[in-house]
């Protein structure tokens, strides 16, 4: 996901780019934000990190990095389909949370989630308003490298295998407590680096805390609300505040509404899609097949960097 409030292009805008420095026609810019929608739905709320791959689809096919702007306006969708998809478990999580406020009393379970999420979104606000104080060029961090992404998403994936290893897998939602906020909450900061993956690092965390894997993932959504909420409003406020940058680059105002609009349509219709087959999927399965990935993923990016170097 993208890094709460970061920064955009390196000439100081945070312009939405959909790669490449020179002006689309409008059939070019749907055929790109389309294939920015499918990539963001389909990753956002997988354990394979949405930022990852939607900056290295892009590069793959020539178009080169979209930027963090870019994927922040298409994750919109993704934005609307969580809300959506959870809005029932919103309301009785704010119901609980009103009802304890004028009661006094916070022991039930959604009173409970509500401080856990509100506890668990402090860490990655924090995080990302370093981001943006102190790495004011983001978009050309190192740690946006391809070579960074590899390495990140096979550390990540290692530590999902270990969470399934010694996870107890014991506890369920009903389960929670403000410490487990804290805990995912924290994890889920480490998201601001690419590749990491908020929803691979929240469900590691929830394992290695003793979760049942269809709890984890459902906690992982729910704590992941807010943040990338605020991701995406922060993010599109910038975007459409920044005027096209001068080396050519195609923003917001460039390209127009409509091929970004295509794209958030499509990322929120494949992200609804990706959240209900990985809730089904976790009830019958182990996350084994997201570790296996994730190593896969990491080596062929370094194997491919390796050949085009070498050659």
């Amino acid at each position: 996901m993208p890094v709460l409030a970061a920064a955009g292009p390196a000439d100081g805008g945070s312009g939405v780019a959909l790669g490449g420095g020179a002006e689309l026609g409008f059939a070019e810019a749907c055929w790109r934000a389309l294939v920015l929608g499918v990539v963001q739905g389909f990753t956002e709320f997988l354990p394979i990190s949405s930022t990852a791959h939607v900056q290295v689809v892009p590069m793959l096919l020539g178009w080169g990095d979209p930027g963090v702007s870019a994927i922040a306006v298409i994750q919109l969708g993704s934005i609307a389909a969580i809300l959506a998809y959870f809005w029932h478990d919103l309301g009785q999580v704010l119901r609980g949370v009103s009802r304890a406020l004028r009661e006094g009393r916070w022991g039930s379970t959604d009173a409970r989630m509500g401080i856990a999420i509100a506890v668990g979104t402090i860490p990655i606000v924090l995080a990302g308003m370093a981001i943006k104080l102190w790495v004011p060029d983001y978009d050309n961090s190192p740690l946006r490298s391809l070579p960074a992404v590899a390495i990140v998403s096979i550390v990540m994936a290692l530590l999902l295998g270990l969470a399934e290893l010694v996870g107890s897998r014991r506890r369920h939602l009903d389960d929670v407590q403000t410490r487990d906020g804290w805990i995912v909450g924290l994890a889920q900061a480490l998201a601001v680096i690419p590749g990491v993956s908020r929803a691979g690092s929240t469900l590691t965390a929830s394992l290695f805390d003793g979760w049942e894997r269809t709890a984890a993932a459902r906690f992982s959504f729910l704590m992941g609300i807010p943040a990338i909420t605020l991701a995406g409003v922060v993010e599109l406020r910038d975007a459409f505040s920044t005027p096209a940058s001068p080396d050519g680059a195609t923003t917001m105002a460039a390209i127009g509404p409509m091929p970004m609009l295509l794209g958030i349509v499509v990322s929120a219709l494949v992200s609804w899609l990706s959240i209900a087959w990985l809730l089904r999927f976790l009830q019958h399965h182990s996350t084994w097949v997201f570790v296996i990935y994730r190593l896969v993923f990491g080596i062929a990016i370094l194997l491919w960097l390796r050949a085009t170097v070498g050659g």
